[in-house]
């Protein structure tokens, strides 16, 4: 009996707890509410001063970033700093909405793994906004038809996503910021369908690369194909029981697939990283990453020119990777990540030192780095 009212206590205790969450809950939503009115009454106040009318600016990406580093640092458990910060980017996510919903663009269909980073960067109260392509998702941002796109830029076993460096060279986009994926896949069929019945697995060229050894010791002699996504892959799979796809659980969830393997990658530690990209500029947080387009003179000794400066100051870099040249012949285009925001005074020098010795520099922006 003395243990039934101790549980009837502690009950008691959470439901308290619950309805002074959901009471602190609204009050931050609120505080929402107000940030928007100020932000549009200090435009209005422009516009009556006959100042240049501009875009009321609703998302701060490194304002986001400070809050969910402060949530981790100050977390004392038993939860998870980062379990923490998830719930915490739910709450931020309903609260910008209030304020104007985010329209963003990711690499479709439905059920890939860049919808999930969508979702994982912005919260489910964003509107995502599945696109057939890279170039289409670059578009979508650049004409103002959504805010923000998400596109798989490196895997940590198969490398860079050429195609979204290549669509930089042109863009006038900037990145506002990363999110990184811990990539797991599965074998899945529609419901029903057996192993013996399979005569063809599809999935994206770069997921069938990562599962390259384990579909060589289980299915040899089953056909591949490389598809545009892994939730079109899904949708075969869904549509034709001859179909085997290698997704992810969203994707098996989407298309009410049954799974027949899981965890099938090469790699435990297979990880996607996808940047964001958007039209504004974004301010230091504190913690930055930086990404250039550069490309030298072909001349001997021409790529450490470019690294030396970095080395002089002591400012680490974080990827660097070629393209071919789309303008001269054997000649490349230097794709450079490093630690710091273009603002910082020592990043700034770093950055004039190599407009004199560069025959192109083009600064993709600053970020925050990831924090979940």
């Amino acid at each position: 009996m003395a243990d039934n009212r101790d549980l009837n206590q502690v009950r008691a205790d959470i439901d308290a707890i619950d309805r002074e969450i959901q009471s602190l809950i609204s009050r931050r939503a609120q505080c929402a509410q107000r940030v928007a009115a100020i932000k549009l009454e200090d435009v209005e106040l422009a516009r009556t001063r006959g100042e240049p009318e501009t875009e009321v600016v609703y998302y701060r990406p490194e304002r986001e970033s400070q809050v969910l580093r402060r949530i981790m640092e100050r977390d004392a458990g038993p939860l998870a700093g980062e379990s923490v910060a998830h719930i915490f980017r739910e709450i931020m996510s309903a609260c910008l909405a209030l304020e104007r919903p985010l329209q963003v663009a990711y690499l479709g269909p439905e059920g890939t793994f860049t919808q999930a980073a969508s979702i994982k960067h912005f919260g489910h109260a964003a509107i995502c906004v599945p696109q057939a392509t890279i170039d289409t998702v670059f578009a979508q941002v650049e004409s103002g038809e959504c805010n923000y796109g998400v596109v798989p830029v490196e895997n940590s076993t198969e490398g860079m996503v050429s195609h979204t460096l290549d669509n930089f060279m042109d863009s006038p986009l900037k990145i506002s910021g990363e999110v990184e994926m811990r990539i797991s896949h599965q074998l899945l069929v529609a419901p029903g369908v057996a192993e013996r019945d399979i005569v063809r697995i599809c999935a994206h060229q770069q997921a069938l690369a990562q599962c390259r050894n384990w579909l060589d010791r289980h299915y040899p002699n089953i056909e591949r194909e490389a598809v545009s996504s892994n939730g079109e892959a899904a949708r075969l799979a869904a549509a034709n029981a001859g179909v085997a796809a290698v997704a992810g659980e969203m994707a098996a969830e989407l298309y009410r697939l049954q799974t027949l393997a899981t965890h099938i990658e090469d790699y435990p530690d297979n990880t996607t990283r996808f940047l964001v990209i958007g039209r504004e500029e974004v301010p230091p947080s504190g913690r930055d990453k930086t990404s250039i387009i550069v490309s030298s003179r072909n001349k001997p000794g021409a790529l450490f020119s470019l690294l030396d400066p970095f080395r002089k100051a002591g400012v680490s870099l974080t990827r660097i990777d070629t393209r071919p040249s789309r303008t001269e012949k054997w000649a490349y285009v230097f794709f450079i990540e490093f630690e710091g925001h273009l603002q910082d005074p020592g990043i700034a020098a770093i950055v004039t030192e190599l407009e004199e010795q560069s025959i192109l520099l083009k600064p993709l922006g600053s970020y925050p780095r990831a924090v979940l």
